[in-house]
């Protein structure tokens, strides 16, 4: 009798859940190696990757030889229109850590292997993990030979045309004699302004914009075209430099960097050598506080040995190698369900797709809601209802949906209709019942107008505004509602404006009152917002949430806020491309607001700082009979326009042109902005000849290199502080104005 079979169900979950995770694993590689997108984010794909090697660790019967923790990448696919090339060195990967007790462990293990006491530090080499495309280059006697994809990291694809096109790959090496062979490999990325810049070069001639700099890299590097491939602002940043024939290399690799910028590569960027593990803990600290002023995407930072040597020890697993590892940071994207689209129309009647999205969290903050651009956008994405997309958040920037990560297929969740927003949905009738309603009528809930929420619908910009109904009109790639004067969210969205900091100033007032008087028949235009002094105080005081406190407070500011200089009473008017400077601009030129009315284009164009197109779109406004109307209501309701403050010829900013680059620790951009208008001068968004003073806060960008090649006094904010006093100290010394940014001039 054959003895009986021992069940061990735990150990058959455990190995059914390994195979689960190493199908998964590799489903997930073969799209982001050979498709160069993603359909979870870095952090999701860690989870399953640290799951699956936990899982072989602990039952190490369970690991199998083909397992994503034993090998990089993924095969690539047959029929592939470039070359397959098995590198001579593997592209082995890095061991990713998320916590500084991993990366103390990390390195004690590195002490213990080389019989090295843990009091003795070594000397690290840290870098920033950019979010790029890694590339191996060969160099034969100098010259480039062979650029090469990683691949699944034993065999890469042949894009050397490709490479070539990249303006900081070297064609020929800086050397001589020139090395038989040299291999040098790094990352493929765009900086972050030059991608922007790019989308907008796209938009303006009729491309589809790309969501994010790492898809675009990808995406171009694999194109058939080399010339195509050019019109990408691609850089490649060197790592490392795996071989080199008849070079005496350095037994340091941050001397052998500096060797590869000698020999004619781009220097490298936020690099540094420290000591010790703390060290590595302190710099990966250091670049996350400043992951938002680094020029590129990076999504951690590397540490390796600095000593090639002590390298070579410690060698590598079929993996990873074993003296090196990223450190990444917070993630800044996730995944999450687009539950739906919804068409808003903005303060100038331009209508825009908001995403819904599945609460997730980003950055410590909830995300609920997200920006979708343009329609231009949404189409490209390809994004619909029922889409598991990517939600990103860098700073404080609003989330935005940069990839749809999995399409929607097959039916809806049963509760997919229930589960609609009602901000999104139809008001129920007056005084029906919702609940009886429903059980009455099975068909799922009424959509409001411009909201696009069944499951895998496909988006359409809507024909007519969603919220007046008007036809709307295309104006190139964007759409808006004509109907300015009727259409409620612009009359809302300019009367919000007029009362706010870029108008009358007025505390006591916000958004949601503004709309609850629109509702209640209060407010039909911006002019409107001075003759609530005139309602009577029991029709303000049956408002929701209103009370008397509320009412007094509200018309005793509105009397004393009425009066305004010419320049305050122009910026509040919501005229296209008239902003606080702009308005003054107009005031100092002009004696009084009939001036301006009747100011021909050829005469505003005479003002510099303004030009053509400007020039232009003030005398449309003014052109406009319902605008003039609406000057004159204002008038009739109190409004008053007193002279301008003088700004004296002796201020320190009278006359000057002046710039903002980084974060103000001791006012905002908006008062400081103010601050230097009040003194009679201009601020401008971009540096150039005609600046006079650049003003820099924490986290500089490029406009602070800019200033310093054309000779621009840079002020920090110390001294910007003391010029408005009217104290002197000295600018920024030179060394200071042109912060460490890395970008080149035309980026601003």
């Amino acid at each position: 009798m054959s003895p009986k079979k021992t069940e061990d169900p735990q150990g058959a979950e455990q190995a059914r859940r390994a195979e689960a995770l190493r199908v998964e694993i590799r489903r997930h590689d073969l799209i982001y190696y050979n498709e160069g997108r993603a359909e979870i984010s870095d952090a999701e794909y860690d989870a399953l990757f640290r799951e699956l090697k936990a899982l072989e660790e602990e039952h190490p019967e369970l690991a199998a030889v083909d397992s994503p923790t034993r090998r990089v990448g993924a095969p690539l696919p047959e029929g592939g229109s470039f070359e397959k090339v098995r590198h001579v060195v593997p592209m082995l990967s890095i061991e990713s850590l998320r916590s500084e007790e991993e990366a103390r462990d990390f390195a004690a293990k590195v002490h213990r292997f080389l019989g090295i006491d843990e009091g003795e530090e070594l000397v690290w080499h840290v870098e920033p993990k950019f979010d790029g495309v890694s590339a191996a280059l060969i160099y034969v006697d100098g010259v480039l030979s062979q650029g090469l994809t990683r691949g699944d990291g034993a065999v890469g694809e042949d894009i050397t045309a490709n490479l070539a096109t990249v303006r900081d790959v070297p064609l020929r090496l800086d050397v001589e004699p020139a090395p038989p062979v040299v291999e040098v490999r790094g990352e493929v990325l765009i900086a972050r302004e030059r991608f922007e810049r790019f989308n907008a070069w796209r938009e303006a001639n009729g491309y589809s914009i790309l969501a994010n700099a790492r898809n675009a890299t990808a995406g171009a590097l694999r194109r058939n075209d080399p010339a195509e491939v050019q019109r990408y602002p691609l850089e490649f940043h060197a790592y490392a430099v795996v071989r080199a024939e008849e070079v005496e290399l350095s037994n340091s690799h941050a001397e052998r960097l500096r060797m590869l910028a000698e020999w004619g590569f781009s220097e490298t960027v936020e690099d540094r050598t420290v000591t010790g593990i703390e060290g590595c803990l302190a710099y990966q600290a250091e670049m996350e506080s400043r992951r938002d002023a680094i020029p590129f995407e990076m999504d951690g930072v590397v540490a390796k040995l600095d000593d090639v040597a002590l390298r070579d020890r410690l060698g590598a697993n079929s993996r990873a190698t074993k003296w090196q590892y990223a450190h990444k940071f917070a993630p800044v994207e996730a995944t999450t369900v687009l539950r739906a689209i919804e068409i808003q129309v903005g303060v100038n009647g331009r209508l825009t797709p908001r995403a819904h999205v599945d609460p997730v969290e980003v950055l410590g903050v909830t995300v609920r809601h997200a920006t979708l651009h343009n329609e231009d956008y949404v189409l490209t994405l390809g994004a619909a209802p029922g889409d598991r997309v990517f939600v990103k958040r860098a700073g404080d920037v609003i989330p935005q949906i940069t990839g749809v990560a999995k399409k929607a297929a097959g039916g809806p969740p049963p509760s997919w209709d229930d589960d609609v927003p009602d901000s999104l949905l139809q008001p129920a009738s007056p005084g029906g019942d919702a609940d009886e309603a429903a059980a009455l009528d099975p068909d799922p809930p009424s959509l409001r107008a411009g909201v696009v929420a069944r499951f895998g619908e496909a988006f359409a910009m809507p024909a007519t505004c969603p919220a007046c109904g008007t036809e709307v009109v295309r104006e190139g790639k964007y759409v808006r509602c004509p109907n300015v004067y009727g259409c409620g969210p612009q009359v809302v969205g300019r009367t919000v404006h007029m009362a706010g900091r870029s108008g009358f100033e007025i505390d006591s007032i916000g958004e949601k009152m503004i709309v609850q008087l629109f509702e209640a028949g209060h407010l039909e235009s911006p002019a409107d917002l001075f003759a609530l002094r005139s309602i009577p105080d029991e029709e303000l005081v049956e408002i929701e949430r209103w009370g008397q406190k509320t009412v007094d407070n509200l018309k005793a500011e509105l009397d004393e806020k009425r009066r305004a200089t010419l320049s305050k009473f122009l910026r509040s008017l919501s005229i296209p491309e008239v902003g606080g400077s702009t308005a003054r601009l107009l005031a100092k030129n002009f004696a009084s607001l009939g001036d301006v009315e009747s100011a021909t284009v050829e005469r505003l164009v005479e003002i510099d700082g303004i030009g053509d197109e400007v020039a232009g779109r003030i005398r449309s406004w003014f052109d406009e009979e319902r605008n003039l109307e609406l000057i004159q209501a204002l008038l009739e309701s109190g409004v008053e326009i007193v002279e301008e403050e003088a700004a004296g010829g002796g201020t320190a900013f009278d006359e000057a042109v002046v710039v903002f680059t980084g974060t103000l620790e001791r006012m905002s951009r908006f008062e400081a902005k103010a601050a230097v208008e009040a003194q009679g001068g201009r601020v401008a968004s971009s540096v150039s000849k005609k600046t006079n003073f650049l003003v820099v806060g924490g986290k500089p960008g490029s406009k602070a290199k800019k200033a310093e090649e054309i000779g621009v006094t840079v002020l920090l904010e110390e001294a910007f502080l003391a010029r408005l006093a009217g104290e002197e100290l000295p600018a920024a010394p030179e060394s200071e104005g042109g912060a460490e940014d890395g970008f080149d001039a035309a980026s601003d």
